[in-house]
């Protein structure tokens, strides 16, 4: 398949008009793209992790909003949720089948970031 160039990209109709954006690339872009949403999934990624663990590994991500985002990226079946017996009882996040479909996406924006140096 060869790759298309810039303009044609940009103009996907014969009027030269732009094309227009895919609503659901849309909504991925908007979902992922929330303030970390992506280091998130990015800790996420080898595997299960519990609340602490994901709060240290993000830092400057306060609890209250990790869990937020932990809530909202459940509610879309990205992660999913297990509560283990003990007093008192732990909370394990891990990302779902959908969630894992992202790694590569997310690992290669990762290694785009590395490579412009963009932290």
């Amino acid at each position: 398949m060869e790759a298309r160039s810039r303009t044609e990209r940009s103009t996907g109709t014969d009027s030269g008009q732009p094309e227009p954006v895919c609503p659901d690339f849309h909504a991925a872009v908007e979902l992922i793209g929330k303030r970390w949403a992506g280091a998130i999934l990015w800790t996420l990624s080898p595997g299960p992790l519990f609340f602490a663990e994901i709060a240290q590994a993000v830092p400057g991500l306060s609890d209250r909003l990790l869990s937020r985002r932990l809530r909202e990226l459940e509610e879309v079946g990205l992660v999913e949720r297990s509560v283990h017996k003990g007093t008192p009882p732990r909370v394990s996040y891990e990302l779902t089948a959908m969630g894992m479909e992202l790694e590569p996406a997310i690992r290669e924006l990762g290694a785009w970031a590395k490579r412009w140096n963009l932290s």
